[in-house]
């Protein structure tokens, strides 16, 4: 289902003319270009880099250009067309291996011979003299290459220019008559290749044993990581190697693999990260007309500066209704895919793969955002918290640092159950509780998981008047208790202005779990904070007492809490929070 939606986009993309047909790569990272004039002989080196931002600094990236797909290397020598390393084009590295260098030259110019012999191109006669004039055990003593010889004999990547009698110059990649040629050879070389039946297309064609790889996951390997492959005898099966396991056809496997490259490349548009490193989670998303304003819009509605301008666009979405956006306009029945992908050595882990309308991934993120609004602080600017930092409040924070990643399992639970609709994963709520329970802090973010959670998990089981925005005036007696909680401990605050230590941080647990045991000294602890006060505010403290203590059942408080009527408690507590403050700063 994966590589069948991939190679559709693929196909999509063809047909659009933003992707070149087989036996390309359209974006190809080089470095370096080594320009040759009529004669085969080096006349310039130049720096194709550009400045890139990362983070907060500017570094030389290398740029992206389309050149003759390449063979995929894992040991020996195999050559790629127009566009290679220092190795296999100078024949030369700084690895203390001179003769392989020389072997891998040798066979980058027999390449060149074979697919070049016999072309009428000034270019192609050009790159064919440099090869057969070229010394490589004079490479490092190059005038034009010794200043930069550690950069170009690196990881760079080297292509070709060729530079006219009338000093034009353009990338021989370009010319016509040398992608014919490459054209040509690239489609021969399926011939001699197994037949058999494609698991993608079901055409009878030539099977791909070795798929190209996949480029631009974070913490995978940066020459690249395979999303099927076969390398060991454990997996081999009915005397089957490799990519015969799986007969893809060699169209299909470029078709796939071109299409998750080009998804990877642009991070903007098509490619979000959750986490970093080998716990980040890459998740592409595409539509299948290929039209860029869905993945664009997408993109935004995960942001974690949600406005309510795009969260009105989402809305409308979610209803059935068209709406316009970049210049088009969204169809919510216009069918979208979005797969997850995780690094893990050498290859790619699935985390998940989900395709649906995009009308039906927005009514889940419309939901989403429904279930975990809440009341927010003053200081929280954010309108609307997303999937990312709801993720995060399973996780100790400190003001001022950054928050570590949390769990990839979680995470992943957490994106599946959003975008699908499906039940929140119980490891949200347990993170979430033990935070609180190790913290004695309920944010906003922790408040509304436990909100979310209780309306999803289970919609007909519980009280719904405990699980809104705000502060709700019901009897639910422990969400009573969470409010009367926040009271008592703003009468405290108010008795010992400054105070570091509060009954949140020595009874918040207790209380919870507890009531029956610690009410009854917080009440006592109470009255000994309102002597303090003036007689205003004390009156103003202890109406609020009364009023709570009297909705309470005549039995007295319970013995202890389920985990249920803890979320309940901790809301109570929020909201009566929350309240407190923004009546304050009314009030000012």
């Amino acid at each position: 289902m994966i590589l069948q939606a991939l190679t559709a986009y693929y196909e999509q993309l063809v047909r659009q003319g933003k992707l070149s047909a087989p036996g390309w790569d359209d974006s190809f990272k080089v470095s370096y270009e080594l320009r040759l004039n009529d004669a085969g002989q080096l006349v310039s080196v130049l720096d194709l880099r550009t400045e890139t931002k990362m983070g907060k600094k500017t570094v030389l990236a290398p740029r992206a250009m389309r050149v003759p797909a390449h063979e995929k290397r894992s040991s020996g020598i195999a050559a790629n067309f127009l566009c290679d390393n220092s190795t296999y084009l100078l024949g030369a590295d700084e690895k203390g291996k001179p003769e392989r260098a020389a072997d891998c030259f040798k066979a980058c110019a027999k390449l060149h011979h074979v697919i070049l012999d016999g072309v009428d191109s000034p270019a192609a006669r050009a790159l064919l003299a440099y090869f057969d004039s070229w010394d490589p055990a004079q490479a490092a003593a190059h005038p034009l290459l010794a200043e930069q010889w550690k950069e170009i004999t690196g990881n760079a990547n080297l292509i070709f220019g060729y530079e006219a009698a009338d000093h034009s110059h353009s990338f021989v990649n370009d010319d016509p008559a040398i992608q014919n040629a490459w054209q040509a050879h690239y489609n021969d070389r399926s011939a001699d290749s197994d037949m058999g039946q494609c698991l993608i297309t079901g055409k009878y064609a030539p099977i791909e044993r070795t798929h190209p790889n996949i480029s631009g996951v974070p913490g995978a390997q940066s020459s690249g990581a395979a999303l099927v492959s076969f390398n060991a005898p454990a997996f081999c099966s009915y005397g089957h190697e490799q990519g015969d396991n799986a007969p893809v056809s060699k169209y299909a496997a470029f078709a796939y693999t071109t299409a998750l490259n080009y998804l990877l490349a642009d991070r903007k548009n098509h490619c979000r990260i959750l986490g970093s490193g080998s716990s980040s989670t890459a998740m592409v998303f595409w539509a299948e007309n290929a039209e860029p304003a869905y993945s664009d819009a997408f993109s935004m509605f995960f942001s974690s500066d949600l406005n309510g301008e795009l969260a009105a666009i989402m809305k409308k979405l979610a209803l059935g209704q068209h709406v316009h956006f970049n210049g088009i306009e969204l169809q919510p029945d216009e069918h979208f895919c979005i797969l997850g992908l995780s690094p893990n050595a050498a290859r790619l882990s699935v985390r998940f793969f989900m395709r649906d309308t995009f009308g039906a991934f927005s009514k889940n993120l419309q939901r989403f955002l429904d279930e975990t609004a809440i009341a927010r602080p003053d200081l929280d600017i954010r309108e609307y918290l997303s999937v990312w930092s709801v993720a995060l409040t399973t996780v100790r924070t400190v003001k001022g640092s950054t928050p570590p990643d949390p769990s990839p399992q979680l995470a992943g639970d957490l994106l599946r159950a959003v975008l699908t609709g499906g039940r929140y994963p119980a490891t949200l709520l347990n993170g979430v509780t033990l935070r609180i329970r190790a913290e004695q802090n309920v944010t906003r973010g922790r408040a509304a998981v436990i909100k979310a959670y209780y309306l999803r998990n289970y919609p007909t089981e519980l009280n719904k008047e405990v699980y809104t925005v705000s502060l709700n005036e019901t009897t639910n007696v422990p969400y009573l208790l969470g409010r009367l909680f926040s009271v008592l401990e703003a009468v405290q605050k108010a008795a010992n202005p400054g105070i570091n230590t509060t009954i949140k941080d020595r009874y918040f647990n207790a209380a919870c779990a507890t009531p029956g045991m610690s009410f009854p000294t917080l009440l006592r602890l109470s009255q000994k904070h309102l002597r303090k006060l003036n007689d205003g505010l004390a009156t103003h403290y202890d109406k609020q007492i009364t009023e709570l203590m009297a909705q309470l059942p005549e039995s007295g408080f319970p013995a202890r809490l389920s985990l249920p009527d803890q979320g309940k408690f901790t809301i109570g507590y929020y909201h009566q929070t929350q309240k407190r403050y923004v009546k304050k700063n009314e009030e000012e």
